[in-house]
């Protein structure tokens, strides 16, 4: 009897700790757990990159396959570490990373400077990973996960396209089982960063980009035009920052080159994030405000409106006329960034 007792007891307390565990899961409505959504993120590793990819590793709604890596803000070895560093930094250590192009898709490199500092993380003395980088290239990564989970993958491409150029050269049909795609890249509609019309996630690599827009794959873009003052990371933002610590302290120190070139060339210390409020973009619930379907045109001529993407967009007329029975992206026009700043450290925080 004393036996069956213990039994029961030992039975009972299973099932409380079983139901205590499904109560901790994402439900949706209908009462069945949800499955994550398995992302790809694919960056080129600067400060705003890693803001992005630390918000990514705090969203339990996300299951991270890898982070794929490419050379654009700094170089591709630097980059890799970087990512390294940052997901260390997450205690997600064990997320795979993989590396990429190391050059645009032509070959030919287009000179630019880097805002973030030699480093991409403000020279602060930041990267010193334990870890190393798989032996499995970025686009044999890409192209193998899409394969083993068709439908079901998001790519995040937070740099220039070269690595997802290079998957769609190589096989076109099995980029086509892509779920979505999510680009932070063109200057949406303002300005651009790297010239008057170009921002630099295109320039670096316009045919990269223009192959990826010919694809014709499930795309959103984030424009550069997303990231306005209410996004910036100001100096009083930074210090709460800092005081925070972890994840919120690695970032607020990785924007410091960021901030002080802004103070040389705008007269104010400030660092602009478009990667983190691109990828609030994706993961946050009610973040997006608007977005309009529009049919994506890449500009490759070596002229001055090198790199320009315009967007001829669905129910507006033009006067020539410009009708386009495709319309191969979603532009994001309108965010509630005015709580980025808020909500990023509070994600951040997370990461303790």
């Amino acid at each position: 009897m004393k036996k069956t007792i213990t039994t029961l007891l030992l039975i009972c307390l299973t099932a409380l700790v079983v139901s205590s565990y499904v109560g901790c899961l994402p439900v949706e409505g209908g009462g069945k757990i949800a499955e994550k959504r398995k992302l790809i993120i694919d960056v080129d590793m600067a400060a705003d990159d890693a803001t992005a990819l630390l918000l990514a590793a705090a969203d339990e709604s996300v299951e991270i396959l890898g982070v794929t890596v490419a050379a654009g803000n700094v170089s591709l070895n630097q980059a890799v570490k970087n990512t390294l560093m940052t997901l260390e930094i997450a205690g997600k250590s064990k997320i795979p990373v993989f590396q990429g192009a190391e050059t645009p898709i032509n070959g030919v490199e287009k000179p630019t400077f880097s805002v973030f500092g030699e480093d991409g993380m403000g020279d602060m003395n930041l990267i010193h990973p334990s870890g190393k980088a798989s032996d499995v290239s970025a686009v044999d990564f890409i192209l193998n996960t899409l394969k083993e989970y068709p439908g079901e993958v998001e790519i995040v491409c937070l740099a220039p396209a070269t690595n997802l150029a290079e998957c769609i050269r190589r096989d076109a049909e099995t980029m086509k089982l892509v779920k979505h795609i999510w680009s932070m890249g063109t200057a949406g509609l303002g300005p651009g960063n790297a010239t008057p019309v170009a921002e630099f996630n295109v320039y670096k690599d316009v045919d990269a980009y223009k192959i990826l827009l010919d694809a014709e794959l499930p795309m959103t873009i984030i424009g550069l035009d997303m990231d306005s003052e209410e996004t910036y990371l100001t100096e009083q933002v930074v210090e709460k920052m800092k005081k925070t610590g972890g994840a919120n302290e690695f970032i607020a120190k990785a924007f410091q080159k960021l901030a002080e070139n802004n103070l040389k060339t705008c007269g104010y210390a400030f660092g602009d994030c478009p990667d983190g409020v691109a990828m609030a973009c994706v993961l946050w619930e009610n973040f997006v405000k608007s977005s309009v379907n529009t049919h994506a045109v890449c500009i490759t001529d070596s002229d001055k409106c090198y790199g320009q993407v315009i967007f001829y967009r669905e129910k507006v007329l033009y006067d020539t006329m410009v009708f386009h029975e495709n319309y191969n992206t979603v532009l994001i026009t309108d965010a509630d960034r005015i709580n980025f700043t808020d909500r990023m450290i509070k994600e951040l925080n997370k990461l303790k």
